[in-house]
C-alpha cells in the first residue's frame, strides 16, 4: 500500500458477506478491485471484515447468523453482499434468515437497479434498439412491503386440505417515501421521466392506494413527466420499446421480476448491480449484485464478476467518492469493450482475468 495513504486517507469499514456459491468468488473479486481502488487513488481506504453467514455454516451450527448479527453490522458504513442459496437449505429459509431481515432491520427500504447495455456487450434487443443508449434504465423498487413483508401463514399444513395465505402490505407512509425516491431518482436524470408500475386492475385495495399516493406526489413534481404501465404490459413494453423508458418504480414484487428481466435485456445477469438503501443514513446500506449463487457453475471459477464490481461502484458512490465510482465504471466498460469477458458475455475469460484486467485499467486510468 502506497506509504501516502495511511496519514490523511478516509477509512471505511466495510461488511463482508459472501455467502454461497459464487457469492464467494464475486466477493473477493469485487474486494481486490476495491484495494485497487483506494491504494491507487488514494485519500481513502477499505477496512473489511468478513462475516462467514453462508448456507455450509447454516447446515453445520443451525443458524446463519449470530443473534446480535444485526446489532454488529450496524458498527459499519456500508455492508457488501455476495449471494445467498444452496439446495441443501430450502430457498425460503436461507431468504428469512439472513438478507430479508438484514433489509428490514437496517430500513433499507430502497432498492435501486440501474441497467444499462455496457460498451462491447450485446443486447438481445438488437433489432429494437437502435443504440445502447435507448436502454438506459434506474428501476426503484420498493423494498420493504407488498408481499414480502412476512405477513400471512399456513394451517392445516400436515392434512390434505392445508390453507396459505400471503399477505401484502401496502402502507401510506411506505407508499409515500418510496414515490419521493423515484421522483427525485427521475428528478436527477437527463429525461425527467417516470414509469409508474401497477397492478390495480386485479389487486383493487393495495395496489389502488399504491396508485392513488403516486399521482399526489407527482403534484409536487411538475416537471417530471410521468406514466402508469400494468405490470404484464410493462414487460412486453421493455422488449419492444425499451427507449422509451427511464426512471420506474415498482413494488417489491413486481421490480425484483421486472429488473431481472431488464438485466437480461442488457446482455446478462451477470452483469446487473444492486443497492438496498437507508436514505435517512441512519443504518448502513448494502450493495450486492442481483445474480444468485449459481450452484451449477460455483468453485469453477467461471462466474461473471462485472455484476459486483458495478455494485461496488453503488457502494463506492454512495460513501461519497463520485470521482472513484466513476473511473471505477469507467474501467469495467473500457474491460468489456476490449472484449475481456465471461462466457455469459460471449467471452472466454475467467472471473480471475476479468478481475486482474479491471485492476490493470483502474491503475492505467488513475495513474497518470
Amino acid at each position: 500500500m502506497p506509504s501516502h495513504i495511511h496519514s490523511t486517507s478516509r477509512i471505511y469499514n466495510i461488511a463482508s458477506i459472501p455467502g454461497d456459491g459464487i457469492g464467494v468468488d464475486i466477493t473477493e473479486a469485487a474486494v481486490q478491485v476495491l484495494t485497487t481502488l483506494s491504494n491507487t487513488l488514494g485519500g481513502f481506504e477499505f477496512e473489511f471484515k468478513t462475516f462467514d453467514w453462508s448456507s455450509k455454516k447454516y447446515l453445520e451450527r443451525g443458524w446463519y447468523m449470530e443473534d446480535d448479527g444485526l446489532e454488529q453490522l450496524k458498527k459499519y458504513d456500508a455492508i457488501y453482499f455476495g449471494a445467498v442459496g444452496w439446495p441443501d437449505v430450502p430457498d425460503h429459509i436461507s431468504l428469512w434468515s439472513l438478507i430479508l431481515p438484514i433489509r428490514k432491520a437496517l430500513n433499507q427500504y430502497v432498492n435501486v437497479r440501474p441497467t444499462r447495455i455496457l460498451e462491447g456487450t450485446k443486447s438481445p434487443l438488437a433489432a429494437v434498439q437502435a443504440s445502447p443508449s435507448d436502454l438506459n434504465w434506474v428501476i426503484v423498487r420498493e423494498n420493504s412491503e407488498g408481499e414480502y413483508s412476512g405477513q400471512g401463514g399456513t394451517s392445516h399444513e400436515h392434512s390434505e386440505h392445508a390453507i396459505a395465505t400471503e399477505v401484502s402490505i401496502f402502507t401510506q407512509v411506505g407508499i409515500e417515501r418510496i414515490m419521493r425516491f423515484a421522483f427525485e431518482t427521475a428528478k436527477s436524470r437527463p429525461r425527467k421521466k417516470l414509469t409508474m408500475v401497477t397492478k390495480s386492475n386485479a389487486q383493487r385495495h393495495g395496489m389502488v392506494l399504491w396508485d392513488k399516493i403516486f399521482y399526489k406526489v407527482a403534484k409536487e413534481y411538475p416537471d417530471i413527466e410521468i406514466d402508469k404501465m400494468l405490470v404484464d404490459a410493462m414487460t412486453v413494453r421493455m422488449v419492444y420499446n425499451p427507449k422509451s423508458l427511464d426512471t420506474i418504480v415498482a413494488t417489491n414484487l413486481h421490480a425484483d421480476i421486472l429488473s431481472d428481466l431488464a438485466a437480461a435485456l442488457s446482455g446478462s445477469i451477470g452483469i446487473a448491480p444492486s443497492s438496498n438503501l437507508d436514505p435517512t443514513r441512519k443504518n448502513p446500506s448494502m450493495f450486492e449484485p442481483i445474480h444468485g449463487s449459481a450452484p451449477d457453475i460455483a468453485g469453477k471459477g467461471i462466474a461473471n464478476p462485472v455484476g459486483a464490481f458495478w455494485s461496488a461502484a453503488e457502494m463506492v458512490r454512495w460513501l461519497g467518492q463520485e470521482k472513484a465510482a466513476d473511473g471505477l465504471m469507467k474501467a469495467i466498460e473500457n474491460v468489456t469493450a476490449a472484449g475481456v469477458k465471461t462466457r455469459d458475455l460471449g467471452g472466454d475469460k475467467n472471473t480471475v482475468e476479468v478481475t486482474l484486467a479491471v485492476c490493470a485499467e483502474i491503475e492505467k486510468l488513475f495513474k497518470q
